[in-house]
């Protein structure tokens, strides 16, 4: 009797291996990465247009009143995007680029506050009530900046 109990334990530990195997327990392969929170491009964008000013404020000084105020509310907008996803922002320095005229720096930073104005409505269409003040919050600021730049 003791072959027979030792035969069903050992089969019984085979199975149960086997049935681990093969629902991935064991198999050592990573979870995969989760889902991007659905704010995520509107953080991309804030830190896209923050740099963009701080670019045209390098390369037009004189302009550096009028969009200094525009740059410092997509860095708190950053900010808050960040806090409320869990992510860290990453901080880095303006590089300067080729010098265009004011009117032309102006109507390319409006048209990037066009489109990002339009994925904060987005946004905020699509997020749940306790997201949607803050991603109305962002798309008014946007429109805001894009006619303040005419």
């Amino acid at each position: 009797m003791r072959n027979h109990s030792r035969r069903v334990f050992l089969g019984a530990a085979a199975a149960g291996s086997a049935a681990l195997a093969g629902c991935g327990l064991l198999d050592g392969e990573p979870a995969p990465d989760p889902a991007p929170d659905p704010l995520q491009p509107l953080l991309d964008e804030a830190l896209a247009l923050a740099a963009a000013y701080d670019r045209a404020i390098l390369a037009q000084p004189a302009l550096a009143a009028r969009l200094t105020p525009m740059a410092e509310d997509h860095r708190a907008h950053a900010a808050e995007l960040a806090k409320v996803i869990g992510a860290t922002p990453p901080s880095a320095a303006p590089s300067a680029s080729a010098g265009a005229g004011a009117a032309e720096t102006a109507a390319t930073l409006r048209k990037a506050e066009l489109a990002a104005q339009k994925t904060a409505v987005a946004a905020c269409k699509a997020a749940p009530a306790a997201r949607a003040a803050l991603t109305g919050s962002i798309a008014a600021c946007r429109a805001t900046h894009a006619e303040g730049l005419r």
